[in-house]
């Protein structure tokens, strides 16, 4: 099973998928293992999400596909028994954190303030996702908590562009950024998969 911290290097970039259409799916998932990511998170966003993760997880193994935007203790196992190999949360609560843990699959909890990733690390849990990262004060922010808290590790999300990826990507407790700008929303409708392995394909360098 892949660690949180192995969850960080498996792509400089984490697509952050909303699928409204089931049939996009696998065609999603494909195009963005083509163009080199190794990691999807599809948000539990849309009625198509936990059947979308079922097909990811059925038809395209070699993609780690995890659900996102987890808020809810329910969704705990719901995303397990879509075929979730990993679980992320837009925010911690206690309720929440404790039903992502007793899944056993490794999980990013979401902060944006020291004292709730201070929280988290009593919990057990270095690596975490920033959210929403531009909003909660951008790679600036993480820079400045590195040294308090040097031994965190974090996936922000939240506002983040290809043009802004690099860098927090610099930044020494950053192991990878979340993005939605790999699947647009109009690309999607279009089926333009070709696009979507090339904006893929355009992130694998930026570590």
């Amino acid at each position: 099973m892949t660690t949180p911290a192995e969850l960080l290097e498996l792509s400089p970039v984490m697509p952050v998928v909303v699928l409204d259409d089931v049939a996009h799916a696998v065609p999603v998932a494909e195009a963005l293992l083509r163009g080199g990511i190794r990691v999807i998170e599809v948000t539990l966003r849309t009625p198509a999400a936990l059947a979308s993760i079922e097909r990811i997880a059925t038809a395209v193994p070699e993609l780690v596909v995890g659900a996102g935007t987890v808020t809810a203790p329910e969704h705990a196992k719901q995303a397990v028994d879509a075929g979730s190999r990993f679980i992320v949360t837009p925010g911690s609560t206690d309720a929440l954190l404790d039903a992502v843990a007793a899944t056993g699959l490794p999980f990013l909890p979401g902060v944006s303030t020291v004292g709730e990733a201070m929280r988290a690390a009593e919990r057990g849990c270095s690596v975490l996702k920033f959210f929403p990262a531009e909003a909660a004060g951008g790679a600036a922010y993480l820079k400045s908590i590195y040294g308090p808290l040097p031994g965190l590790r974090f996936c922000p999300t939240g506002g983040i562009t290809v043009s802004s990826a690099a860098d927090y990507l610099a930044l020494p407790n950053v192991g990878c950024v979340g993005g939605s700008w790999l699947t647009p929303k109009d690309v999607l409708a279009a089926g333009d998969w070709q696009r979507v392995e090339e904006l893929a394909a355009a992130t694998t360098t930026l570590r």
